[in-house]
């Protein structure tokens, strides 16, 4: 992989996961007396500064990275619909079972790249950009740029109001540097359906894990 090349995956998967876990650390009640925009650049800075305070994550402690995107992150993405939408329509022939290992697979996949960009943050602020959207609005986007050394990097993200929680709000799209990550990631499981079905893609997806897994020297 030649450098400039990993440099944009650094920048990216960093911005994406300072975006994701911004929006993840704020209780129900708080998220329902703000509006998406306010609540991002508040707990920006808030996040920022339990992650520059945590000396595991400072030390580089994978597992300790890991636990925080899982339990602050995950729970606030609507990850059957980012599932769905990455999976096309090769979801809805998926078996209820297949559907559960797919997005078990898939979150572990994510988990783990989030992990790897949050053990590189360091100096970055977000500034969130202006917003235009109506009190009834269902679905949002949060544009914002995430500055740190280098040029901004440009991080927006796709929210839906939930269903019986007021105005509380979860994702289901990231934006990072002009591409989305279900867009990213559609023709890769296209790719594999193609080829063997629900079955093959979640194959690829559990070995894809096992080799990162095993980069990072839990056997």
């Amino acid at each position: 992989m030649n450098q400039p090349y990993r440099r944009f995956l650094v920048k990216s998967t960093v911005a994406a996961a300072l975006g994701a876990l911004a929006l993840a650390a704020a209780p129900w009640a708080r998220a329902a007396e703000e509006a998406p925009d306010a609540m991002v650049q508040r707990l920006s800075s808030e996040v920022l500064q339990i992650i520059r305070s945590d000396k595991a994550i400072q030390n580089g402690d994978i597992d300790r990275v890991m636990a925080v995107v899982d339990t602050k992150i995950m729970p606030n993405v609507n990850f059957t619909r980012m599932t769905a939408s990455a999976t096309g329509p090769g979801w809805r022939k998926a078996t209820p079972e297949q559907r559960q290992k797919l997005q078990q697979e898939f979150k572990s996949l994510l988990v783990r790249t989030y992990a790897g960009a949050l053990r590189q943050v360091g100096d970055q602020t977000v500034e969130v950009r202006p917003m235009r959207a109506g009190a009834d609005d269902k679905e949002v986007v949060v544009r914002t740029l995430v500055k740190g050394k280098g040029d901004p990097v440009q991080l927006d993200y796709r929210m839906e109001r939930t269903p019986g929680q007021g105005t509380g709000w979860k994702i289901y799209d990231l934006n990072v540097l002009g591409v989305w990550l279900v867009d990213n990631y559609r023709p890769q499981f296209a790719q594999q359906i193609n080829t063997g079905g629900i079955d093959a893609l979640i194959g690829a997806l559990a070995e894809r894990n096992k080799t990162n897994l095993a980069a990072n020297g839990k056997n």
